[in-house]
């Protein structure tokens, strides 16, 4: 299919950064022609009306399996937050309503025009969300949650043995990598060094070097986890990641707040990828990310909003906006600016997936992953002689996107999802939140 979109403001993101006015043609799943006026036989006109025509943004760190439980967790701090409320709602889900969960983030990230995320499942029913992404139409790199050490206060609805949880995970890596012309990836994705075994720990980094795959997982989130991990290993959170070979191109390391010198050039060196999550930072007191400091010394740092109840959205608009703005008071007005900010939540995160071939720019060759972001709100105006950076950062919210496309299908266009049957969604996401909360003793 041809789509042919026509009067863009098209912020490319290519090398030179180039902000063009024309037309942009869509030929099956790529982009096949970027700026001047096209004239060819096309299936769909979509005429832009001078809005800006953007990447689909890309947000490397994201729990589909937690968005059920937006407004479930609030005002806690991370391991309270995980164990008081998180961890027994995750272990309460079934099948039904990991894929609700699942198919209600994908939704609300096509309304905010992130089109490709990196995911984070909860232990059991993983193939579910694997059915969500693909019947939604997102781009994702997912996995199910590894968690088998059955100490600091892990509920029995999540534990696992280490056989049991390698096991399961190889055998989602080879079914489902790959799927949906190439928009599901699988990655191994222990928790944290909290919940995990040395020896868990140890075979995922043998098994992604032999599989070529990513792990994601988190770390130095929060002061009182750094602590746990120094009392039981001897050593700081990246430290004991670099020792068992996890640590490079291939590892996806949400938060990195909490770092010494050490950690830093650690992360630096093996080229580890960051993923700066600024909203969860702050609504779970975790702290600031020295994100400006990591991106001085060369480390690649992209953006994400992480999980619904601790945040309570998966907005990229927030995101950058926070991202930019959190670091100014310490650091002064030009620190983060906007263009480096939006780079991040495009380019950044295409890279953190090995992926900036095809991802997080407008290019010809590229996949047709895209966005349309309308400027014809009064918070958007006056929209002329404004730079197109901070209109997105500073300005835009995510309700100003009027198109998402993803592989070259559009999933949603004029606010209204193409590929989620909404009415019927949100009748058994209710349900299935009622079902999870009697079964762990929350209704």
């Amino acid at each position: 299919m041809r789509i042919l979109f026509k009067n863009a403001k098209i912020v490319t993101m290519n090398a030179q950064r180039e902000v063009i006015t024309g037309d942009l043609l869509v030929d099956g799943d790529r982009i096949a022609q970027v700026g001047g006026t096209v004239d060819v036989s096309v299936d769909k006109v979509v005429d832009v009306r001078g809005d800006l025509l953007i990447p689909g943004l890309i947000q490397p760190h994201i729990h589909l399996c937690q968005t059920l439980f937006r407004g479930q967790a609030d005002d806690l701090e991370l391991l309270d937050w995980l164990k008081l409320k998180i961890w027994p709602l995750e272990g309460g889900h079934d099948a039904e309503s990991l894929y609700d969960s699942a198919l209600l983030g994908s939704g609300e990230l096509f309304l905010g025009g992130t089109t490709t995320i990196v995911d984070m499942e909860t232990v059991h029913h993983t193939e579910h969300a694997f059915q969500a992404i693909l019947d939604s139409g997102l781009r994702a790199l997912s996995g199910k949650c590894m968690m088998d050490d059955p100490s600091g206060d892990v509920p029995g609805s999540l534990q696992e043995t280490t056989e049991d949880s390698l096991q399961e995970s190889v055998d989602l890596f080879e079914k489902y990598h790959g799927q949906g012309n190439g928009r599901l990836e699988v990655a191994f994705t222990p928790r944290f060094v909290i919940s995990c075994t040395d020896p868990l720990l140890k075979e995922v980094a043998r098994l992604a070097e032999a599989k070529k795959a990513f792990v994601h997982t988190h770390a130095s989130e929060n002061r009182g986890e750094i602590q746990v991990v120094e009392s039981t290993r001897g050593r700081r959170n990246v430290v004991f990641l670099d020792e068992i070979g996890l640590t490079g191109s291939r590892l996806l390391l949400a938060h990195c707040i909490w770092l010494d010198e050490e950690e830093k050039k650690i992360l630096v060196e093996s080229q580890t990828r960051v993923v700066h999550c600024p909203s969860s930072n702050l609504k779970l007191a975790s702290g600031l990310a020295p994100i400006p400091e990591l991106l001085a010394r060369g480390a690649l740092v992209s953006l994400a909003a992480d999980g619904a109840p601790c945040n309570n959205n998966l907005d990229a608009f927030v995101e950058m906006r926070h991202a930019a703005l959190i670091q100014k008071p310490l650091l002064g007005p030009t620190v983060m600016p906007a263009q480096q900010v939006f780079e991040m939540a495009t380019l950044s995160g295409a890279k953190a997936i090995l992926h900036e071939h095809d991802l997080g720019s407008l290019e010809v060759g590229k996949k047709a992953d895209l966005a349309i972001v309308s400027l014809a709100g009064l918070h958007t105006w006056p929209n002329e002689h404004v730079d197109v950076y901070a209109q997105l950062v500073y300005q835009a919210h995510s309700s100003d996107v009027r198109l998402t496309m993803v592989d070259g299908q559009i999933v949603m266009q004029d606010r209204q999802l193409l590929t989620i049957d909404v009415p019927t969604l949100k009748k058994s996401s209710t349900r299935s939140l009622h079902r999870v909360l009697q079964r762990v003793g929350l209704a």
